[in-house]
Formats: C-alpha cells, structure tokens, sequence
C-alpha cells in the first residue's frame, strides 16, 4: 500500500508519487507574524508535521519550506500604530511563533521570509505585466488580470463565469465569491513602509510573496502546497493563477488542506471569549504534549472540537502511554519470548502504517496503539511477558512516536518557560494555580528522582521499608507518583 492523501485540487484521494524519484519538495503556508498563533493555527501546522514526518519514515528525502510573512495589511496597521519599524514589530511574533512550535515539538522546516525576496517578486510582477497578466493602475499599484487567465476557480471550485473584468480588490484576505483583479503590487500610503524596486516604490502583496518564494525554492512545479483551509481562496487560487501564468506549468501538483477547528462546539472567535493561544492553554495548566495530542487526534480533513474535557483525556492518554513505555523499560520480565507478544507488536506496526498511508488517518493510528497496549497491559499482569518480548513491543511504540512526538517527558521545563515569559510580560495574573502545581511537580530533575527510587529499591532489599515509604512520602510532596509492583518500582509526574 502506499500513501493516499485527498488532493483539493482534483476533489478526490489520490494515491501521493513525487515528481523527482524519492525526494518530496512540499511548500507550507506559515504564519503572519503580527501576533501570537492560536490553536487554529497550530492544528494546521501539527496536520503538516504530522505529514512531514511520515514521509520521512516512509523513506522519502522530504525538503520542506514554510514562509514567514513578515509584510502585509495587517503587520504595515499595527507597526505603525506602534510606531516601530516593519522588521522590529515582526522580529517579536516571529520567534514567539518559533518557540510555541518547538514547545508543541513541530519539526522546523526550511524558512523564507517575505522581505528578504521583495527584488526577486517585483521582477516577477514585470514579467507577469509583459506576457499582459499584469497592469499598473494610476497609483502605482500593479494588480492581476484575472480574466485572461481562463482556469480561475479550479481550486477553490468555485463559479467565476460572470465575473466584472477589471474590478480591483486591494485587501489581502477577503470572502466574496465574486472574483476581482487582486493587487500583487501596493503602491504606498503615506506614512506607510515601502520597498524601492524595478517597478517602483511599494510593497508586495500577500498571495504574489508565497508564488515567487516557494518557486525560488522548490522549482516552478513541485510535489505539494499546504496549509489551512481558510487558504484556499483566495489565497491559494491567486498563487495558482499567477504562477501558471508566468511559468505556463503546473504549479503545484498535490494541495493539503487542513480543517478549521471549534472550541467547545462553536467557532473560535475573541468576541465568543473562546480563543486561545498556546500560552494561554499552558498558563491554564495544559501540558504542551497534551495539547499537541488533542489537536492530532482527529484526521486533518475532519473538524475538531478542542474541549477541555478533551485536554483532560489527552493528558491521560499520554500517561498511559508513557506508562507503558516504563513498564516495558524498566520490568524485570523472565527470558525468552512469546508468540502472542510478537504477533500484537507485529499487528499494532502494520495497523498504524495503514492508518497514517489512509489520508493519515491519525485516530486511527492511535486507535492501533492502544489497542496493543491495552492487551499487553493485560499480559503483564498475568505474566506472560518475557524479556525478548520488550524489544518488539517498544518497536511500533517508538514508530508511533516518530509522528506523534509525546513521549518525551518534557512538558515541566517548557510549562516553565512559558510561565516565565507571562512574569516578563506583565500576564501574572494569568498564571493558574493548575500551573503552578505542574511547575511545582518539576523542581526535581529526572537524575534526582531516579537516585531517590533507586534508594528506596536498597532500602526494599534491605527489608527496612518505613526508610522507602519515607522516600516515598518525600516524592509524592514533590508531585511524583511512585507504584510498586511485581514488575519493579515506575514513577512519573502528577
């Protein structure tokens, strides 16, 4: 079986070949960097991790470039409200962005920025106004003649036929169905930043940055363009159209769209008092893995609907797993090996291979893994684990983790990081009680707890157990559960 994943473009699910052998060269919408990323944002970008990281364990040599869109409306308004330069307003949101990807563990792909390719997208937009796709309006503004590019609307399906030739649109983002020539070239306001260049002061616009850059990259085709489907029109329309009018190729072959989600069954919206960053979730005592788990949970062509009930049985989800993972790391188990275990192992590795390979169906995969470890949890108990069944379990446990990225015990140092930026920032009133509990739960590093369990161990031997149950007693004031069982002693933070 091989990986099939739904292409917007042509409407169906398609079985994904790259162009060029096995290299994948994917391109992602990243993030306009004039303020901090909702959990909106990060489903998209965890749907395009958890991609990323499938084809690499697939095998496939994967180049992945995302933009930083560090000029547009919105980033021009709020500087100058601020009264700080273009570069300085952005410079802040960008490594915001960065830090919250890296705390939701996203591998970080290749970056491009907007600003750093402005030459490069103003001679694309004289080019584009030679071959008759472009025009200078009376301000200096260079727009997009849509009608002469007869394939407007593959994408989004939507109906342009009766379309008004030569009607402008200025703004980046907009909803109407009607379709309007859009501006690839803003001439400047007064007061506003601009960009000298071959055609004249300004600046570029939003959908011309993501066509020039992404192509600069990755060649004038390449394999797949991501990113939320919000995107999709106009913004990915006006990136199909200006590129195929300029290279006379097709642009990109397969388009990646990742739904919306709601936050408790309704659209996220600051109005409704339901939106969310990511620091908002981890100052209200949300673990980072729990929340990357809740956003992974449910295939990226579906809704989601991000709960706090939902936070709560992602976190014990993790647990269980990292549980798991301790159990089998450090059980004393008889030798040899079991049928049974290596056939469960075997099952659990090709149920998730086919899950992810089905328009990454990542419930599905999850669904796999725990049900392998549901049933070898069972075993366990009953002894009927032995010490070469270890290896075989652990193998799709890790393969799952390759994609999934929650294992790592390392929510306490990033909950910690996050709740030192709210004191600089001046957010200590929003620093919960639930966070300072977790936080708390990390003053003792892993080495520390481990020598104190490994104290209670000698002091199990020796028969002297007020001594452990007093190591014990030290652990659990410091958030620290310790079970002992026939397997051994395992603990793990509250």
């Amino acid at each position: 079986m091989a990986l099939r994943l739904y292409n917007t473009l042509s409407a169906k699910v398609e079985e994904f070949q790259p162009l060029l052998d096995n290299e994948v060269r994917m391109y992602a919408c990243g993030p306009t960097v004039y303020d901090y990323g909702h959990i909106g944002n990060f489903r998209t970008f965890i749907a395009v991790d958890l991609l990323r990281r499938f084809l690499k364990q697939s095998g496939y040599k994967v180049r992945h470039v995302m933009n930083i869109t560090d000029v547009d409306d919105k980033i021009i308004r709020n500087s100058a409200r601020e009264g700080v330069g273009v570069k300085e307003y952005t410079a802040k949101y960008e490594r915001a962005f960065l830090e919250d990807a890296a705390t939701l563990n996203i591998e970080q792909p290749e970056l491009v920025r907007a600003t750093e390719h402005i030459p490069e997208m103003a001679q694309f937009i004289a080019e584009l106004e030679k071959k008759g796709y472009a025009y200078r309006a009376e301000d200096g503004s260079y727009y997009f003649r849509i009608a002469k590019f007869p394939g407007y609307g593959k994408l989004s399906k939507k109906d342009f036929a009766g379309m008004e030739d030569g009607a402008r649109v200025d703004v980046d983002e907009y909803e109407k169905d009607s379709a309007r020539d859009f501006a690839l070239w803003k001439a400047p306001k007064p007061g506003e930043a601009f960009w000298e260049s071959v055609i004249g002061p300004g600046r570029p616009g939003w959908h011309i940055e993501c066509s020039v850059m992404s192509m600069e990259e990755l060649g004038e085709s390449f394999d797949l363009h991501a990113g939320g489907e919000d995107l999709i029109f106009p913004h990915h329309e006006n990136e199909i159209a200006q590129s195929e009018a300029q290279t006379g190729k097709p642009f990109a072959h397969f388009w990646f769209h990742a739904r919306f989600l709601l936050v408790e069954g309704e659209k996220m919206s600051k109005s409704a008092g339901n939106f969310f960053t990511l620091r908002d979730l981890v100052l209200k005592g949300h673990k980072p893995s729990s929340i990357r788990y809740l956003l992974a949970s449910v295939p990226y062509r579906n809704q989601l609907n991000f709960t706090q009930d939902g936070l709560r049985q992602a976190a014990t989800s993790v647990d269980r797993l990292r549980n798991f993972r301790l159990r089998l790391t450090t059980g004393q188990f008889p030798p040899g090996a079991t049928e049974a275990m290596t056939a469960l192992a075997s099952e659990a590795s090709t149920k998730l291979k086919g899950a992810m390979e089905d328009d990454l169906n990542t419930a599905q995969a999850q669904a796999a893994i725990f049900d392998m470890v549901r049933a070898a949890n069972a075993a366990f108990d009953a002894g009927q684990v032995k010490k070469d069944d270890v290896a075989a379990l652990l193998a799709p446990l890790e393969r799952f983790d390759q994609l999934f990225a929650v294992l790592q015990d390392d929510d306490v140092p990033k909950m910690k990081g996050i709740m030192e930026w709210a004191k600089a920032a001046g957010r200590e009133k929003d620093i919960s009680a639930e966070l300072l509990e977790a936080v708390g739960a990390g003053e003792l590093s892993d080495a520390e707890i481990e020598k104190k369990v490994e104290a209670m161990k000698t002091a199990r031997a020796a028969r002297d157990f007020k001594a452990s149950d007093t190591i014990r007693a030290e652990l659990l004031a410091a958030g620290i559960l310790v079970e002992i069982s026939k397997d051994g002693i395992r603990w793990r933070r509250k």
